[in-house]
């Protein structure tokens, strides 16, 4: 997407020498005050821009990108770290409207087998306007448990279950409620595109300035798996450097984030049960700090293949795959694709006690603040990684499978371990290039990668 260079825009990277090779430094910027600000200012001949000054990175939030990205004149080599309507996927209703789309047109073109690969998400409906087919399928049902998420609120914030058709009604005449029963009787403000995308003059990821709060109220998960009693959810990290066509990398660590207190049924008001979000949980009486709630991937993913044997985790796990690729392939022809833009998503996956992973959530700003050493070293790897693969220094080829944590997982197209064209025949037996939870080699790998990218660069020369 190119932008017109006039004076109602502003200008970035337009310095002399505009390859990236031939600048001195790269100039970057950000608000964010955490492990992502320690990365940049330690990345080698990278230098940090304040207020105005031009920059060649921007790792933005939400809000700059709302308001400046269309009156922004880019350069070539500019990055920023958002597309332009990443909401198709992390705003709740509209990743669910988005994924139900998707699983109409596989039913279409590939048949009801196919189209059951989206069956990952658990039942959902938006408030208020689906109030009345929610209240029909709570009928269907009485007695299981929903829960009401606000659509574009994080951490744990706004979030109930309920299982009476009486709390929803108390939630309706509360304030947010009222608000939402005001609109159910005007247009809806969520207006489509002819391209299938949602209206962006009146929606985005903003967390807490949207003046009036949708909801999606979702069954309940009333069968998670639980280890020590106490229910957790994973954080796995999908980076898409393009959608047209998808090019999509899944790192090799995440970790488990644990709730702070046995999970029971019984007590549904209780948020130190049923959340597992950090935020919530270190507000828990009993909460240490230093032991805190989390396991990394690789502890998790060898606990599970201990109790059930590596096979069922290997299924497990692939089925962690088509989540990632399917969710991704839902909003594609929606999300509008810059060369620009990269995102760097925080996937928060459930698995239920029949080891079946359920997507609950894609985050467009996963928390970068580290809760705890190992949380901070995850994170400062992972940031590492992802500059690595937005590549400002132009040291890649571009055929990369593996750049340190991350996995090349979708190239337009699935990624095999081995090396040459997949074989998708079905006869081979294809093995898509994912590694989470496995070991990560990281530093080891990035040490043979540079070292042969500066080896083919002298031969070259």
């Amino acid at each position: 997407m190119s932008r017109p260079k006039n004076q109602n825009y502003k200008g970035h990277g337009l310095s002399k020498g505009k390859e990236r090779e031939q600048r001195a430094s790269i100039r970057f910027k950000t608000t964010l005050m955490n492990t992502l600000m320690d990365v940049l200012r330690h990345r080698p001949g990278w230098v940090e821009v304040k207020d105005e000054g031009e920059w060649d990175f921007y790792w933005c939030d939400v809000s700059w990108l709302r308001e400046n990205f269309d009156h922004t004149y880019m350069d070539e080599h500019v990055r920023i770290s958002h597309f332009r309507n990443h909401y198709e996927l992390t705003r709740k209703n509209y990743m669910v409207k988005n994924l139900k789309r998707f699983r109409k047109q596989l039913e279409r073109e590939a048949g009801k087998l196919e189209a059951a690969k989206c069956d990952f998400f658990p039942k959902t409906f938006e408030m208020p306007c689906e109030y009345h087919l929610f209240v029909e399928e709570f009928r269907k049902n009485p007695g299981i448990t929903w829960i009401m998420k606000p659509v574009a609120r994080s951490q744990g914030k706004g979030i109930f279950l309920f299982r009476r058709l009486k709390d929803i009604m108390d939630w309706r005449k509360g304030p947010a409620g009222k608000k939402l029963t005001s609109l159910e009787a005007q247009p809806t403000r969520n207006t489509i595109n002819p391209s299938g995308s949602h209206d962006t003059r009146c929606s985005d990821d903003q967390k807490d300035d949207i003046p009036v709060e949708n909801y999606v109220a979702q069954r309940y998960i009333e069968n998670p798996y639980l280890i020590g009693g106490r229910k957790f959810d994973l954080r796995v990290y999908v980076l898409v450097m393009s959608y047209i066509p998808l090019r999509a990398w899944l790192y090799r660590d995440g970790f488990a984030r644990f709730s702070n207190t046995r999970f029971t049924l019984n007590s549904i008001d209780d948020q130190y049960v049923h959340l597992t979000n950090v935020a919530v949980q270190k507000t828990s009486p009993d909460y240490h700090p230093k032991k805190g709630c989390k396991w990394m991937l690789q502890r998790f993913r060898q606990y599970l293949a201990s109790k059930h044997g590596p096979e069922a985790i290997e299924t497990l796990f692939s089925d962690m795959d088509n989540i990632f690729v399917k969710s991704l392939q839902s909003v594609q022809k929606v999300i509008i694709s810059d060369k620009h833009c990269f995102e760097l998503y925080g996937y928060d996956i459930l698995i239920d006690q029949d080891l079946k992973p359920w997507l609950l959530e894609v985050n467009a700003s996963p928390s970068l603040t580290a809760s705890s050493q190992e949380d901070y070293e995850l994170k400062t790897c992972l940031l590492e990684d992802t500059l690595h693969i937005v590549d400002m220094e132009a040291r890649l080829t571009g055929k990369e499978k593996r750049v340190g944590g991350f996995d090349l997982m979708w190239n337009d197209g699935p990624v095999s371990r081995e090396e040459g064209a997949p074989d998708l025949s079905g006869i081979g037996n294809f093995v898509t290039n994912t590694h989470l939870g496995c070991v990560n080699d990281r530093k080891k790998q990035l040490r043979q990668l540079f070292c042969s990218l500066q080896f083919q660069k002298k031969s070259s020369s």
